[in-house]
C-alpha cells in the first residue's frame, strides 16, 4: 500500500469554516476549447468547500484510506526538520500546490527512493525539479486547465485595479478621507490602451478574450503562434519575442510557465525598454521578473504599477521588498485557489490517483514528465536544462 504525502496551506486563522457565503457553485459543462472537466469515479466532498487547506485534505482521506493507503497532510514544508522532509523518505506520492509549494529539489528527490508520482493540485509544476524527476523516473502530473479561468479573471481584475488606481482609492475610504484628487491623480481608462501577454496558452488566451470587450489593442508573444482565425477574431498583433512586444504596450501581463528560457526575463534591460509608466502584471511565476529590478522601476517611475500574485520563495518572508514597494497590488498567490477552482483541482487530483492506482494511463494533458522525459503538456510548455 502507498504512502501519500500531501502538502497544503494552513487553515484560516479563525478555524476551518462551518458555513460559506454561497450555497452552491455554478454548473460547468466543460472547459473552453472542448477539453473535458475532471472525471473521477467519485468525490467525497461538496463543491464549494475549502479543500486546499490542511483540514480540507483535497477530499482524499476517505478514498485513500478505504483502499489501504496512508495519507499524511501537512503545511510544514520548509526548513531543517520540516514534517515534509521527515515524511518524504518513504512516500510513494507527493501532492502539492503552486500556492503553497513543496519544493521537490534534486536533493529531496534523491532522498525519496520510493517516490513514483508528484502531483500538482493546480497548474504549474516548476516547484518540482523536472530534470531530477526525469533522472529518477518520477512521473509529474498536474490538473491542467482546472484554474486557468480563475487566474485569467484575477489578471483582468489586477489590470483594472492598477490602471484605475482602485486600491489607494479604497484605502482613502477606509481611512475616513474624501480627497478625490488624491484618488484620480493616478487613474486612467484602459480603453484604447495596448495590452500584451507574454505567452498565449490557456491562461494567456483566456485573458485576451476577457480584455477584448474593453476596446483595447491586444498583443501577444508565444513560441507557439495562435491559429489565424483566433488572431482575426480577437484582432491580435503577434510579436516573435517579448523584447519586440513590450515597447508597444501600456500593460504587459506575464502568463508563461517558469523554465530556463523565462527565468529572469523581466530584468532591468527589458523593463527599461517598456513605455515609461507602463504596468506589469505577473500571476505566472515570481522568478520570471527580477525582484530588485521591479522595485527599482517602480521607484524611478519607469513602471506606473506592478500587480503580482506570485512570490519567491512562497510563503514570502515578512521583509520581502514586494510587500512595501510603491504602486503595487500584490496578493499572496490566491489567483488560482478560489473555492470554484478548488473543486476542480481536487477532483482532478482524485482522477490522477484513480488512474495511478488502477494502472490506467493518466490523461496526456495532465502529464508533465512521464517515462523519463517531458510528456503531454510538459513537452508543449516546458524546457529542461
Amino acid at each position: 500500500m502507498a504512502k501519500v504525502l500531501c502538502v497544503l496551506y494552513d487553515d484560516p486563522v479563525d478555524g476551518y469554516p462551518k458555513t460559506y457565503p454561497r450555497d452552491d457553485l455554478p454548473h460547468l459543462d466543460g472547459y473552453p476549447g472542448g477539453q473535458t472537466l475532471p472525471t473521477p469515479q467519485g468525490v467525497d466532498f461538496t463543491p464549494g468547500q475549502l479543500l486546499g487547506s490542511v483540514s480540507g485534505e483535497l477530499g482524499l482521506r476517505k478514498f485513500l484510506e478505504s483502499r489501504g493507503h496512508t495519507l499524511v497532510v501537512t503545511s510544514d514544508k520548509d526548513g531543517d526538520g520540516s514534517e515534509f522532509d521527515r515524511e518524504l523518505a518513504d512516500a510513494e506520492i507527493v501532492i502539492s500546490q503552486p500556492f503553497w509549494p513543496a519544493y521537490l529539489t534534486p536533493e529531496r528527490i534523491a532522498r525519496a527512493p520510493k517516490l513514483k508520482l508528484a502531483v500538482t493540485a493546480g497548474i504549474g509544476s516548476d516547484h518540482v525539479d523536472l530534470d531530477a524527476a526525469i533522472a529518477h523516473g518520477v512521473t509529474v502530473a498536474e490538473v491542467t486547465y482546472c484554474n486557468s479561468i480563475s487566474v485569467a479573471e484575477h489578471v483582468v481584475m489586477m489590470i483594472l485595479s492598477q490602471v484605475r488606481n482602485y486600491l489607494p482609492s479604497h484605502q482613502v475610504v477606509l481611512d475616513g478621507g474624501w480627497n478625490i484628487a488624491d484618488c484620480v491623480a493616478r487613474s486612467y481608462d484602459v480603453e484604447g490602451m495596448h495590452i500584451g501577454t507574454v505567452a498565449a496558452g490557456r491562461i494567456g488566451t483566456a485573458v485576451l478574450r476577457r480584455l477584448a470587450p474593453f476596446d483595447v489593442h491586444l498583443h501577444y508573444t508565444d513560441r507557439h503562434r495562435l491559429p489565424a482565425e483566433v488572431e482575426r477574431e480577437l484582432n491580435l498583433t503577434f510579436h516573435p519575442s517579448a523584447a519586440e512586444m513590450v515597447p508597444h504596450c501600456d500593460v504587459v501581463t506575464i502568463n508563461a510557465p517558469l523554465h530556463p528560457e523565462t527565468e529572469g526575463l523581466f530584468g532591468d534591460e527589458l523593463i527599461a525598454s517598456m513605455k515609461r509608466g507602463a504596468y506589469l502584471i505577473n500571476t505566472a511565476r515570481a522568478k520570471i521578473a527580477d525582484r530588485d529590478a521591479v522595485v527599482r522601476a517602480l521607484e524611478s517611475g519607469q513602471l506606473a504599477g506592478y500587480a503580482g500574485d506570485v512570490w519567491y520563495p512562497q510563503p514570502a518572508p515578512a521583509d520581502h521588498p514586494w510587500r512595501t514597494m510603491p504602486y503595487q497590488g500584490m496578493t499572496p498567490h490566491i489567483s488560482g485557489s478560489s473555492l470554484s477552482a478548488q473543486a476542480r483541482y481536487a477532483a482532478g487530483t482524485r482522477e490522477i490517483l484513480e488512474d495511478y492506482f488502477g494502472g490506467s494511463p493518466i490523461r496526456d494533458e495532465y502529464l508533465i514528465v512521464d517515462g523519463g522525459k517531458l510528456a503531454g503538456t510538459g513537452a508543449h510548455s516546458y524546457s529542461t536544462r
